[in-house]
Parts: structure tokens; C-alpha cells; sequence
């Protein structure tokens, strides 16, 4: 599966004050600034336009339920929610499978957005920022000083070549949730993470992700993946529930993100997971990855 991660270096242009979890502030405001960059018809709605199969727009933001879209901001981790004009403003842009070859949309669909300006109003205006500069796997690919952007092959992301052979050494590991991690299990949010709901987790998303952007979905033992997990016990968690807010302007009214933060430490034989560890710790875990949520780390102990 072609996988892409863009990191944006960009400067507030004015001050500016954002919530405490970025992540649904970005999202909102990408999704406006790529439709007025690419839709041709814009007093038509999606559903009804002619030109939907072949728009962008909805490609990336009005996929089925039943498919992941192909992209996922990861915004800035700090929480710090006044900002001053002049100050470093960063994130990347995670983008899956033939979205990749749209990276000229993105790039100016951010530009857009640093012209709209997010956040709340400081003296009338929303904070506003520049893109300095987009990078990728440290190589320069767009330069906001010239307008260039430089075309890179994007990686490969699949289960060869990440931890590459199964580990069986390893029987303890560290694994750490960055960004709220919402998982539902026999249909319920859960506020616990016992490691054979964590497997269950990554087999959907590396199987959605295969499915709908790579080469269809990877021949994989799923009931043993799941049966084998069950062995593997909590050492130690210190996870808790951190709940956020943020406001839909699709349905009008403020909605309760809340997902699991913090560690836990698991025990057993954990050396085939260990590929779709290193996966979902590049391309995120869970529900509402595309604000972010679900950004995970993992370190054998």
C-alpha cells in the first residue's frame, strides 16, 4: 500500500488561540479549504453531483462508513492554546494508497486554510498561517517560498516491510496512546484495552486499510491472531479515559470525543503482533483517525 508522511512547517501569521486538542479544528477546516480548491460545481450537493466519482473532494471526505478515508492529520501534540504571531505552527499529513499523487491539492488546500484561519477570533481574526515548507522522509518537497512542489515516490507500508520477520524473543512491551484511542468492543466504547481487543483493533484497520488503498485483503489467521492474543495479560496499565469536545458543523451541535490515554504494559508471547504494532503506529488506530485520534507508540521492555 503506497503510504505518504508530510510534514508541514508552517508560521502563525497573526496570534491565535486553539483548543486544547487540536485535531477536529484541522480536520474541519481542510475539509472547507479542499472544497474550494477543487470543486467545480459548489452550489450542488455531493450526493447528487454529477462529478463526485471523479472530485477529490469526494474521495477524501465522503467515503462509505464501511471505508477509511485515505488520510489522517496528525496536528500539533502540544497543549498550548495561545499563540503568538511569529510562532513555529506544525503537523503532518499521513495520506494512504492513490491520494498520494494528489499531494498538489493538499499542499494549496492547506495553503487555503492558512488564509481562512482556525481557531477562535483574536480582534476579528482567526489565527492565519504560512507554509513555509513541506517535507518528506526529511527530503524537501514543497517550497512555499517558491511554489515549487518536487514530486517524491511515495513509501511502501505493508506488513513485509515494517518489523519484517515475527520476533518470538520478545515477551514484554511498552505500549503507549498519544492521542485519545477510541476502540469499540462488542459495541461499546471501552475504557480498558485487554491485548486481544488491542489484535482485534489492528486486524481491522491493517484489513480496511489493505482493502480499500492497497491490494485487497491480506491472507491473515484472524481467529488465531484473536485466540492467541487471549494468552497475553495487563503486567501493568495506567490508562484512563480523556474526554474532549468538539462542535459538528454537519449535525449543529458540540459532541463528546472521548478515548483512552496513557501506558500499559503487556506480558506473553508477543512476537507475531509485532508487524501490525509497527502498522497502526504509523497509520493510527481506532475511530476518528482522521483528527488524529488513535496515534500510538510501542517499545519492547
Amino acid at each position: 500500500m503506497l503510504f505518504g508522511n508530510y510534514s508541514f512547517f508552517c508560521v502563525l501569521d497573526n496570534e491565535a488561540i486553539l483548543p486544547y486538542y487540536k485535531g477536529s479544528t484541522f480536520r474541519g477546516v481542510f475539509g472547507t479549504a479542499l472544497k474550494r480548491v477543487v470543486c467545480a460545481l459548489r452550489k450542488q450537493e455531493c450526493k447528487d453531483c454529477i462529478l463526485r466519482q471523479r472530485c477529490l473532494y469526494y474521495q477524501v471526505f465522503e467515503t462509505p462508513p464501511s471505508r477509511p478515508h485515505p488520510f489522517v492529520i496528525e496536528p500539533p501534540l502540544t497543549t498550548d492554546t495561545h499563540f503568538k504571531e511569529g510562532s513555529p505552527f506544525n503537523f503532518s499529513l499521513l495520506l494512504f494508497g492513490e491520494a498520494n499523487k494528489n499531494l498538489p491539492y493538499f499542499v494549496y488546500a492547506f495553503e487555503q486554510m492558512g488564509r481562512i484561519g482556525i481557531g477562535k477570533r483574536v480582534k476579528g481574526k482567526r489565527g492565519l498561517f504560512i507554509v513555509e515548507k513541506v517535507e518528506s522522509e526529511d527530503q524537501l518537497v514543497y517550497d512555499g517560498g517558491k511554489g515549487n512542489i518536487t514530486m517524491k515516490d511515495p513509501a511502501e507500508l505493508n506488513l513485509n516491510h515494517v518489523s519484517g520477520k515475527n520476533q518470538p524473543g520478545i515477551t514484554r512491551l511498552k505500549l503507549s496512546i498519544i492521542t485519545p484511542l477510541r476502540i469499540k468492543f462488542q459495541n461499546r466504547l471501552i475504557a480498558e484495552l485487554p491485548f486481544h481487543v488491542l489484535v482485534r483493533a489492528m486486524l481491522r484497520r491493517v484489513s480496511s486499510l489493505y482493502s480499500a488503498y492497497g491490494q485487497g485483503e491480506p491472507d491473515l489467521d484472524y481467529k488465531g491472531l484473536v485466540h492467541r492474543a487471549k494468552a497475553v495479560r495487563i503486567a501493568e496499565s495506567d490508562i484512563g479515559w480523556f474526554d474532549w469536545q468538539r462542535y459538528s458543523g454537519r449535525q449543529d451541535r458540540a459532541m463528546l470525543m472521548g478515548g483512552i490515554v496513557g501506558s500499559i504494559t503487556y506480558e506473553g508471547e508477543i512476537g507475531e503482533y509485532l508487524p501490525f504494532l509497527d502498522f497502526c503506529a504509523r497509520a493510527h488506530l481506532g475511530k476518528q483517525t482522521t483528527f488524529g485520534l488513535g496515534m500510538i507508540r510501542w517499545e519492547a521492555i
